[in-house]
């Protein structure tokens, strides 16, 4: 057994089920470095790592100041209720710590917990699955248009040694509903904690769901997380990723469209500077008639960093008028940088429009010299041009403050870039 999950073993609590998932898992151990799905990402240094139980702790409510009600914060991976403002929730919508519905014993709301993850490769959704105890149990009636956003805050602070916090979080949409979510992904003060999130996404017919998430987490940090979705029919699904933090990252988004003429868009902007590791894997199913997915990623990587991507799109048979498009552009800023890219298509249908694209690449040098020819000098040269290579994503967003809150997140990541 590796130290990682001896320690985090060790902190278990809960049933004879839970106990039987991590059994499982503790006799499988972590993936190997030959596992497709990890070989591009070690877990070597990681699994000889030690991390405790977190505890209470408070931090600056400063640090919140630019998030806006209604809003949930869990300060390493603990529900913060004074931090939380959750009073003057809209009617129609339903926000629940985790912790609570089962401290409740509400085991309808929680039939999301019974789902079970076996394969060898997905360890931490396995971990997540046997350890966690809190997380967001959101709910949104039929028909209800929730018109301001809805705050997702996980902080991670400085305890006493590393600490490591598994989330579980749950989102349904009822049929005709709306809602805007924001997760941020915060650090008030460095630490080397280990954060492991799983979410369950659920879009009834005729519901849309607009997700924005900002990953800023300490320099030192590792997160891995797990998106989850399952859109019915004409359900739309718009999501954006910045993974902007954290010593090495990693997000698994899995969707399935299961209900004609469900549509998904995709959007994400990877950085990864200094030694940092960032890892992306989409896995998109289309399952259904007439179904569309959108999918467009950037890439930076400067100094030792490595940014990997794996774009997976699946047609199955009978989802015929499918109409899914991938493009993954990657800029490469040292020479001791890396970027490995992986888009992948496999059709079971005949009457579908399929398109992806990957690239990787350098600045223009045409474009940099124009720039400094103007009289720029070379480093605000370098900003003007990966911020307007990234800019794209943050730019579809719909909503103007949260548009505005990832530009200001993304600008801020840039200019440590060069710093």
């Amino acid at each position: 057994m590796s130290a990682l999950l001896d320690s985090l073993a060790a902190g278990f609590e809960g049933d004879a089920n839970r106990r039987a998932q991590l059994d499982a898992l503790l006799q499988d151990g972590l993936p190997p470095a030959r596992a497709e799905a990890w070989k591009y990402t070690s877990l070597r240094q990681l699994e000889r790592r030690n991390f405790a139980l977190p505890k209470a702790v408070a931090i600056d409510p400063a640090l919140l100041a630019a998030t806006p009600s209604p809003r949930m914060v869990f300060v390493n991976g603990l529900f913060d209720a004074g931090l939380s403002e959750l009073s003057a929730l809209p009617i129609g919508l339903d926000a629940q710590p985790l912790s609570t519905l089962l401290h409740g014993g509400e085991s309808r709301a929680l039939d999301f917990l019974e789902r079970r993850y076996l394969r060898v490769d997905e360890p931490f959704a396995r971990l997540n699955a046997a350890l966690a105890r809190e997380g967001m149990v959101l709910r949104v009636e039929a028909g209800t248009h929730i018109e301001q956003p809805l705050h997702l805050v996980h902080v991670g602070t400085p305890d006493v040694g590393d600490v490591a916090w598994h989330l579980r979080h749950f989102i349904e949409l009822r049929e005709g509903a709306s809602l805007t979510l924001v997760e941020h992904e915060l650090a008030d003060g460095d630490h080397a904690h280990l954060g492991n999130s799983l979410l369950h996404v659920h879009v009834a017919n005729d519901a849309r769901l607009s997700h924005a998430r900002i990953q800023s987490a300490a320099p030192r940090a590792t997160l891995f997380a797990r998106t989850d979705a399952v859109l019915a029919t004409r359900a739309s699904y718009q999501r954006s990723d910045f993974e902007l933090g954290a010593q090495l990252s990693r997000h698994e988004l899995n969707v399935r469209l299961d209900g004609d003429a469900a549509t998904l868009r995709a959007d994400g902007v990877l950085l990864a500077d200094g030694r940092r590791h960032v890892d992306t894997r989409l896995g998109i199913d289309h399952a259904a008639r007439d179904s569309r997915c959108e999918l467009l990623w950037r890439g930076l990587a400067g100094q030792r960093g490595r940014v990997v991507f794996h774009g997976g799109i699946l047609i199955r048979e009978g989802a015929d008028g499918t109409d899914a498009a991938l493009s993954n552009k990657n800029l490469l800023l040292s020479d001791n940088a890396e970027i490995d890219t992986q888009p992948t298509l496999e059709i079971h249908a005949d009457d579908v429009k399929a398109a992806h694209g990957a690239a990787v690449g350098q600045l223009d040098p045409t474009a940099l010299f124009y720039l400094r020819s103007r009289g720029l000098p070379e480093t605000q040269a370098r900003t003007l041009l990966t911020a307007a290579f990234c800019r794209e994503v943050a730019g579809r967003i719909e909503h103007a403050a949260v548009r505005a809150s990832c530009e200001a997140a993304l600008d801020a990541a840039l200019g440590q870039l060069d710093a």
